[in-house]
């Protein structure tokens, strides 16, 4: 079996594929790419039992054919050859590979792509068709509040709800969460289930430079994201996420509004010097004025700042993890941000300010629940 491809082109949806391989398998087969060479198209994939990615280029050939070719090495010699034709030399029943270039010949053994998993069929499946800036949007606000304990898997995966309505996301982990509505994306099937975070991680990468749907097929047990000449599947997070909207305190009657970028850069510098294993801050608002302060008694360091801010309420102190106040602030697209209160020991709602929501089809929500400030001392 013999094929010619680009290298720059094979290289580039090779570093794409690369995503989804991990460092130590436990079989063999999936340290390799999957080869499949029709007349005048390749298709390479990429899998790790729980997720599978493929996607196609063009390719001449004269026959049809597979195999598999060892991942790394393939990569390593693509990146250290200069863009030309590639000439790919199969032995179907050896499984050896001699790859012909402009500047010599490199050979190498590869495996017997009937070893290579089966991508998982979705049948019966619904679908739905988003716009990749939709998608990308958010996986980018929800993906870093999942939680990384595999004890509650369903907690290390994104919920996905649609209907009629608006399409939801929603990601906790127990201390932050963060609900993602978009109501220019509905469909009219209602449905919802986990999707896991390495897939998505995979998609966050790639939407940027997608043109055209994405179009999303589902089933109880997968779900399969089609777009361009690519399709990433993978199997759904089996279990029932938690109930987050009995967590989303709905009396919040003192509402603090400030300028986002002051308060990101705030937090930031004055988290430099609080204690490193809490990451604890505090924040004392009272008519106009909201400090930041923390401090680290280990070291006798300690930082406070003062911002000028719109507060409607009691005079109130409550203590933030400032790692997930700066990651919640940075996923946020907006000048201005609201956040809501209630007591010290109550979980803390943070949205964008009305005035300056400039997607209207957009409704985002983040929580955090507070520390306790006698902790701090």
């Amino acid at each position: 079996m013999v094929f010619i491809v680009s290298s720059s082109t094979l290289l580039k949806q090779l570093q794409t594929l690369s995503g989804v391989l991990n460092s130590n398998n436990t079989l063999r087969i999936l340290d390799n790419f999957l080869f499949e060479i029709g007349k005048k198209q390749l298709t390479i994939s990429a899998s790790d039992l729980e997720s599978t990615m493929t996607t196609s280029i063009l390719a001449e050939a004269k026959d049809a054919g597979s195999i598999a070719i060892p991942a790394k090495l393939l990569l390593d010699i693509l990146k250290a050859l200069p863009d030309q034709p590639l000439t790919f030399t199969v032995d179907e029943e050896l499984f050896g590979i001699e790859i012909s270039s402009d500047s010599g010949k490199y050979k190498l053994i590869g495996q017997n792509p009937k070893e290579f998993p089966k991508v998982p069929s979705i049948d019966a499946p619904s679908s739905v068709e988003l716009n990749p800036e939709v998608l990308a949007d958010a996986i980018n606000k929800t993906v870093f509040a999942t939680a990384s304990d595999k004890l509650r898997p369903v907690m290390t995966g994104v919920l996905c709800q649609l209907s009629k309505e608006s399409t939801t996301f929603v990601a906790t982990d127990a201390h932050k969460l963060v609900r993602y509505k978009r109501t220019d994306a509905t469909s009219s099937t209602a449905a919802s289930f986990i999707l896991p975070k390495k897939p998505l991680g995979l998609l966050k990468n790639i939407l940027a430079n997608v043109e055209g749907k994405v179009k999303m097929e589902y089933n109880k047990k997968n779900v399969a994201f089609t777009f361009e000449s690519t399709v990433i599947t993978c199997r759904l997070i089996d279990g029932q996420y938690p109930n987050y909207e009995a967590v989303i305190p709905k009396d919040n009657p003192y509402k603090l509004t400030i300028d986002k970028h002051s308060f990101l850069s705030s937090i930031k510098r004055v988290s430099i010097f609080s204690n490193k294993s809490t990451q604890m801050i505090r924040l004392k608002i009272s008519g106009s004025e909201l400090n930041i302060s923390t401090e680290d008694a280990e070291y006798s360091s300690e930082a406070n700042e003062r911002l000028t801010c719109q507060y409607s309420g009691d005079e109130m102190e409550i203590g933030f993890n400032a790692n997930f106040l700066i990651e919640m602030l940075s996923n946020l697209d907006c000048d201005e941000i609201c956040m809501e209160l209630s007591s010290p020991n109550r979980a803390g709602i943070i949205t964008p300010a009305t005035a300056e929501k400039d997607n209207k089809n957009e409704d985002i929500l983040m929580l955090v629940m507070p520390v306790a400030l006698m902790q701090m001392a």
